[in-house]
């Protein structure tokens, strides 16, 4: 088999040169008894450096000639299978072992590679992404490794609102809309991104559903969503629905999801949601969402958006008033006139322009 089990099946192939002088070539470096004793990497910024006290070269073949290396490990992210497997090839070719990441190259998916590797008389295998070990915890298990999107860092010049809320259905994917629709109303040009199955009424320039995707992915499917949407659309603001919360109990699951939507996201301001007497959700709090929010990311809660399905009682205006008091921020109902509330806050605090009402 092909897998790498332990730590011991990598020292038998020792030394390597490591190609990835990022995360995953220091972390292999770091390895228990592991002996490197060169790097490569395509950057030429990165190329002359020193990086775990080796300096960074350019060309595979000269150091495999400069050194006693026996293997090569290529540590590479999501998005550089084509060099990852240049590079198997070319080490395979220089009777190098070759040690890779599922990450940049699955080997169930490269037969041909592994067939080249017998017939050179070298080993060729794989950091598994241990799929067996869930499988035999609960019995089912993705076939391959469901990270497969490229590693974005893309920082948008459009205004972005994030939409976040307390817990599940608090009327995130409806503010989201209708902020959208207002905006267009009030002269704006909005772009606006669902990140739920659901996101089917317009407004949306995009919808996809971001619980589909592996969390590693879910950053980089939003950014290149705001990036798409700029490029398309060339937007005045942007608007992203948010999934779940990050403090609902009850449902932990979609936690991590809201946080990568929020991270993907980088928002200069932010909306939060909430419901009041939610039949079956488990929301903390107002101030406990708030908090979390802008922990996580630099960015400032400048309204409430308030769903008030499940409100009973005929105080519903004095609410309004109790929450801006406590909360020091303006509370809206988005059916009742708020979205044009919120996109005063909004307007003013990302200082977008003045906008003919």
């Amino acid at each position: 088999m092909y897998f790498v089990t332990s730590v011991g099946d990598l020292q038998e192939l020792n030394p390597f040169i490591i190609i990835g002088c990022g995360g995953g070539g220091e972390k292999f470096s770091n390895f228990s008894g592991i002996e490197s004793v060169g790097f490569i990497d395509d950057n030429k910024e990165k190329q002359g450096q020193t990086f775990c006290n080796n300096i960074i070269s350019s060309s595979l073949a000269e150091v495999v000639g400069n050194t006693d290396a026996r293997s090569v490990a290529i540590m590479l992210p999501i998005g550089a299978e084509g060099s990852a497997l240049k590079y198997a090839v070319q080490a395979i070719d220089l009777g190098m072992n070759v040690v890779c990441s599922f990450r940049s190259l699955p080997l169930h998916s490269n037969q041909s590679l592994l067939a080249f590797a017998k017939s050179k008389g070298v080993q060729l295998k794989e950091i598994s992404p241990r799929l067996d070990v869930i499988r035999s915890v609960f019995g089912t298990a993705p076939e391959c490794c469901t990270e497969v999107l490229p590693k974005l860092d893309y920082k948008p010049e459009t205004p972005v609102v994030f939409v976040g809320g307390t817990s599940q259905e608090c009327g995130k994917r409806t503010t989201t809309r209708i902020l959208g629709k207002t905006a267009k109303e009030m002269g704006l040009n909005p772009g606006i991104i669902s990140t739920d199955e659901m996101g089917l009424e317009q407004p949306a320039d995009l919808n996809f559903r971001a619980g589909s995707l592996s969390v590693m992915d879910v950053a980089s499917a939003v950014m290149g969503s705001i990036k798409y949407v700029e490029e398309e659309k060339s937007p005045d603001i942007i608007f992203v629905e948010g999934q779940s919360s990050l403090t609902e109990r009850g449902n932990p699951h979609p936690r991590g999801l809201s946080a990568a939507i929020l991270v993907g996201a980088q928002p200069d301001a932010t909306i939060v949601c909430h419901r009041f007497n939610h039949p079956y959700r488990q929301p903390v709090g107002i101030t406990e969402e708030i908090r979390a929010i802008e922990a996580v990311e630099p960015t400032k809660v400048v309204g409430i958006s308030l769903n008030l399905r499940n409100f009973t009682g005929d105080k519903s205006k004095a609410l309004f008033s109790e929450c801006q008091e406590k909360y020091g921020l303006p509370a809206a109902d988005i059916y009742q006139g708020g979205a044009s509330i919120l996109l005063d806050a909004i307007i003013e605090y990302t200082a977008i322009g003045d906008v003919e009402k």
